[in-house]
């Protein structure tokens, strides 16, 4: 879409994910863009479907409630200039969901959360992999 300028902010609900979310929509007032926050969801791996922490369907509901809590914070921050945030769910892998969304945008923001060498290598790093394989510039924020 021409005139479309968007900035792509992964969300998780972390103290870090909200600190990427003010940077972007900051951001987005400066360049006249609109600000995608996008949540990603997934089964855990050892989730079990004869019984788990909570009933598959629960899983997505919870991270909508992430990213609407998120983001309605967000917009009540007084400090922050007036910015259109568009909210995404996304099912998937988080790093994955963010790339996907940023196809065509004008920039990435994610937090970081700040896990050592040994986490990071251990875990992944959604960060990470967003800086090395976005097609766009990539923002990382630490809280």
């Amino acid at each position: 879409m021409d005139g479309y300028r968007r900035i792509v902010v992964g969300v998780d609900g972390s103290a870090p994910s909200k600190c990427a979310l003010r940077w972007a929509a900051r951001q987005a007032a400066l360049v006249g863009a609109v600000v995608q926050a996008v949540v990603a969801w997934e089964f855990p791996a050892f989730y079990s479907w004869e019984g788990g922490p909570m009933p598959p369907d629960e899983f997505e509901e919870s991270a909508r409630k992430s990213l609407d809590d998120t983001v309605d914070e967000i917009e009540r921050d007084d400090g922050l200039p007036p910015v259109t945030i568009e909210r995404q769910l996304t099912h998937g892998h988080a790093a994955q969901a963010l790339l996907d969304a940023s196809e065509g945008a004008e920039l990435l923001v994610v937090g970081s959360r700040g896990h050592g060498s040994f986490y990071g290598a251990l875990l992944g790093s959604v960060s990470q992999r967003c800086a090395a394989h976005a097609t766009c510039p990539v923002v990382i924020v630490r809280g």
